[in-house]
């Protein structure tokens, strides 16, 4: 399996397949939302890649299941429409029934009466978006001219506007009474720091000047950073406060709680079966290789332990490794630890990977990048692992460098003693035991001899599968 399939959300058990234990701060958002009935606009304000819309999807079927009306708006996925009035009406429609579908009727019209005034203004902006030719343009906006018109004349009868607005406020409130059975309706407004920045503004906007009636509760899954820049490159000026201009329309901030450590590397160790590879029966023959699913599993520990992975970037990190696993035979060296760190680095820098591949760096070079992702994890309990992880990386880089003869850049003998060429990124005081890793790598002959581009080229799919 390649790609993490989108996780069931049962009925009468939304959380049932969560991993990271999430139900409780879900049930804290419906508390709010029972204390708060009338309405109101909640952005859940997590990183990209944090699982917001599981969690979001997860929560809104729990709703579902307390007898809450909810509707679900990806925006990223509808910012095709130039209006978001449009879809916003289109995912209310859903909510209609025999008994309440003359006040939806009612609060269409008046949403066409606000729409109009927005269609001369969209016209000339898809012409600036999309047609270059300036004459062409020019005649877009000359067969728009009578609408333009009209939209001036509305501007300067500015009481009818207010007018138009504040039906469409009564007609929407009326229909919301008659569709939520006494309970707030949930809006669920997903994706919005990814879909086009003005798009975005729009919503907002239409949020709080159309949509601000009671019983609606807006919930915004947003990352609040992402949605500040797109906000400042829309009003094309660094120096807006994004973060007062988002208060006026929201109204209370909420930030799910990163999970409980190792949840989520364990939980997609299972999801890809790694197990499979590493325990499979003719693998275990082989003594040597028994203890690679626990090097692999503290590894994992040891790079995804705490929050500066996301989720996501997690996913891909295994997903890849796992696919990648396939192109070794079943008796091959994989050195978990080097491999799954390579993994690691292909996805979260790119550049680095790339570099160590076209062996671009020197040894000691080398050393200065790793342990730029090292050095806020080393502690007394996880320094020996490290150094082997370290002997590894510059062995193999080493060995491609080189080849797998030539130790005289990383130890070399000195009379009868040998001696350390460079010292531990991970600890210099302990350099002896370094040399001693050096060594016994050397003398157990288990895969000293790899390049690094070996793994790195299974890592880039560029070696035959094996089925």
């Amino acid at each position: 399996m390649i790609r993490h399939n989108e996780i069931k959300i049962p009925a009468g058990k939304p959380f049932l397949n969560c991993k990271l234990g999430r139900q409780k701060y879900a049930t804290v958002l419906t508390k709010i939302i029972d204390i708060y009935p009338n309405g109101f606009v909640l952005a859940i304000n997590n990183k990209w890649g944090t699982g917001k819309t599981t969690f979001i999807k997860m929560w809104e079927q729990e709703l579902k299941d307390y007898n809450y009306q909810t509707v679900y708006f990806n925006a990223w996925e509808n910012d095709f429409e130039n209006n978001p009035l449009t879809a916003l009406m289109g995912e209310l429609k859903t909510l209609t029934t025999k008994s309440n579908e003359p006040k939806f009727k009612e609060a269409l019209k008046s949403a066409a009466a606000i729409s109009k005034h927005l269609i001369p203004t969209l016209v000339k902006a898809l012409a600036d978006n999309y047609i270059n030719t300036e004459n062409f343009k020019e005649a877009i906006v000359d067969i728009s001219k009578g609408f333009t018109d009209i939209f001036e004349k509305d501007v300067n009868e500015y009481s009818e506007r207010k007018k138009s607005i504040s039906e469409f406020r009564k007609s929407l409130s009326e229909f919301i009474t008659n569709t939520n059975d006494g309970k707030p309706l949930v809006f669920i407004v997903d994706e919005l720091d990814r879909c086009r920045p003005n798009y975005a503004v729009s919503i907002l906007e239409q949020i709080k000047h159309f949509f601000s009636v009671p019983n609606i509760v807006f919930v915004l899954s947003i990352d609040k950073a992402q949605l500040g820049n797109g906000i400042r490159g829309v009003y094309g000026s660094d120096r807006i406060n994004s973060d007062e201009y988002l208060r006026r329309f929201i109204d209370i901030e909420y930030s799910i709680p990163e999970p409980e450590k190792g949840l989520y590397y364990k939980y997609l160790y299972d999801y890809f079966d790694f197990a499979e590879f590493f325990n499979s029966a003719k693998r275990r023959i082989y003594k040597e290789l028994n203890y690679d699913e626990n090097h692999f599993l503290e590894m994992s520990n040891l790079l995804f332990g705490d929050a500066s992975v996301s989720l996501r970037q997690q996913e891909k990190i295994f997903s890849i490794a796992r696919l990648a696993l396939r192109s070794f035979e079943v008796n091959s060296y994989v050195i978990p630890e080097v491999y799954l760190f390579l993994s690691y680095l292909k996805i979260i820098d790119g550049d680095l990977y790339n570099n160590i591949k076209l062996k671009q760096l020197s040894i000691p070079e080398l050393q200065n990048k790793i342990i730029l992702y090292l050095k806020n994890k080393i502690t007394e309990d996880n320094q020996s692992g490290l150094m082997w992880l370290e002997a590894y990386m510059l062995l193999f880089y080493n060995n491609s460098l080189f080849g797998t003869s030539n130790r005289k850049n990383l130890y070399d003998r000195e009379g009868s003693v040998e001696k350390l060429k460079i010292s531990s990124i991970i600890n210099a005081v302990k350099n002896e035991q370094f040399l001693e890793i050096f060594k016994t790598i050397d003398s157990r002959q288990n895969g000293s001899h790899i390049p690094i581009e070996h793994l790195m080229n299974k890592l880039d799919l560029m070696e035959e599968i094996i089925i």
